[in-house]
């Protein structure tokens, strides 16, 4: 495929072969933002070019465009528009689209509909979304595109099929970052020394807080994709998939609480810890915390 600079052949050349018999959902995970929506494009020029991705046809023309007729974009200016213009909420907007799932494309190849950064659908549009893929679609495909898989409802995931693109390479944490990270990793094992911690006035500030749930954020990816050599990514890869998961909802939660100028910093790194401790965080094989 020609114009797909951003997605790697080794990506391409796997669509390729999906493209025979293309699965009802595909989940495109890893990369960055722009390389996953540059993947979900190519996916849609593969089930729809005569030559799978050609970059020269009309087809994916129009699909790089965004006017294909037979390619529907799910994100956030589609529900953005439907709330401003039409009044209608995320729910009530999907579901104007199902009778058009129900019908075949108008074109000879498939009806492609991309649901981009599905992790920050609404639980209401993802159980939609599920009841859709539920029931099979002729002739129509579903996209989600996703950090990780994990981010999304897990029975959205084994409804899919799973394509990941190369994890990007994380650089080096600040120092105080990582103290305060392998800290709070320390607290999930042991239980102890995480309250002397923040107790201290004036150690962690709004700026040093957010930037501890930046860095766990860069951990967990690298958790998730099995990034070697990394002791804090390797600390938090023992959480199994459903703490990380669990990880993944609880530095959503800290990073929105932050936003709020009138939550204390100290207070947040403290619900952050206690949360992951009280709804199971603490990783396989290491001892309860001290009561």
């Amino acid at each position: 495929m020609q114009g797909c600079a951003c997605v790697t052949a080794s990506v391409l050349d796997r669509m390729r072969a999906l493209a025979v018999r293309p699965p009802q959902s595909l989940v495109l995970e890893g990369g960055d933002a722009a390389g996953r929506q540059a993947a979900a494009l190519a996916w849609a020029k593969a089930l729809n070019c005569p030559e799978h991705g050609c970059g020269r046809c009309a087809a994916c023309r129009q699909i790089d465009g965004g006017v294909f007729r037979d390619l529907i974009v799910i994100d956030k200016p589609f529900f953005e528009a439907a709330a401003k213009e039409e009044h209608k909420s995320g729910p009530e907007a999907l579901r104007e689209l199902m009778p058009t799932w129900g019908q075949p494309p108008a074109g000879t190849g498939f009806r492609v509909t991309i649901f981009p950064e599905a992790h920050e659908l609404t639980p209401e549009v993802a159980n939609l979304l599920l009841k859709t893929l539920e029931e099979p679609r002729p002739g129509n495909v579903f996209v989600l595109t996703a950090p990780q898989r994990e981010r999304l409802l897990q029975t959205l995931v084994s409804r899919s099929f799973v394509l990941a693109l190369p994890w990007p390479r994380a650089e080096a944490l600040d120092a105080d970052v990582a103290e305060w990270i392998v800290a709070l990793l320390g607290f999930l094992e042991t239980g102890r020394g995480w309250f002397e911690r923040t107790g201290t006035k004036g150690a962690a500030d709004r700026n040093l807080a957010q930037r501890i749930i930046v860095g766990l954020e860069r951990e967990l990816v690298a958790a998730l994709s099995g990034a070697a050599g990394d002791a804090a990514a390797g600390r938090l890869a023992r959480l199994g998939p459903a703490g990380l998961r669990r990880l993944d909802l609880a530095l959503a939660q800290a990073q929105e609480a932050l936003s709020q100028p009138t939550a204390p910093p100290a207070l947040v790194l403290d619900w952050l810890a206690t949360t992951l401790i009280a709804k199971g965080g603490t990783p396989a094989g290491t001892p309860r915390p001290a009561r």
